[in-house]
């Protein structure tokens, strides 16, 4: 008895009928296409997903290591170089770490209960309040300071000046147009959600 044939078509080809189908382009500004096909994209987006996981990893590593979670580690950092004279205010965090101000007074509240922080009014805003290291949250950074240079040289070991400067750069962009690409996705939701509502 006879072995039927196996096709061998590349991973983006599916055979339909007597053609081959191709995935279509997944981008189509030229900036971002070679010779006019996607490989090279995809693979960043690809690449871009694998960093963000590892990224999350060592964050979370640090956070369990000075008890406290990954998100709070960030937090602890970003006030530690945020501070300056009088401390940083709630909303100033957040927009450095690209959360919701809600956030930040949630986990922040925590860590001054933990005594790694420490809250005070600010003296131009009433309503708000400003943020600090009390000498426990200093220590702890301090304690961890060389592990987490350690792991910061490892991870960031493949570039040199130019590509550090170059990615530092292109990071700062996507992080703006990624914003500009999650508002367009809300508002879509938005609509659809408006649209069931009309057709009930």
């Amino acid at each position: 008895m006879r072995s039927a044939r196996r096709s061998h078509a590349p991973a983006n080809v599916e055979l339909s009928g007597d053609k081959l189908w191709h995935l279509p382009p997944t981008a189509s500004r030229t900036e971002l296409l070679e010779h006019g096909a996607d490989t090279r994209f995809r693979q960043l987006v690809s690449d871009l997903l694998t960093i963000a996981v590892r990224m999350q990893q060592v964050r979370d590593h640090l956070g369990q290591r000075m008890g406290i979670s990954g998100a709070q580690y960030s937090i602890l950092i970003a006030t530690a170089r945020l501070k300056g004279r009088s401390g940083v205010a709630v909303s100033a965090l957040a927009r450095q770490l690209h959360v919701s101000s809600a956030f930040i007074t949630t986990e922040t509240r925590k860590l001054a209960e933990a005594g790694l922080l420490r809250k005070r009014p600010n003296e131009t805003d009433r309503r708000g309040v400003l943020l600090t290291l009390t000498r426990a949250g200093q220590i702890l950074i301090e304690r961890h300071s060389e592990e987490i240079r350690a792991i910061n040289d490892v991870f960031f070991g493949g570039l040199n000046r130019r590509l550090f400067a170059a990615m530092s750069q292109a990071s700062a962009e996507l992080v703006r147009s990624s914003e500009r690409a999650v508002r367009r996705l809300q508002t879509i939701g938005q609509s659809r959600e408006d649209f069931r509502e009309a057709a009930e």
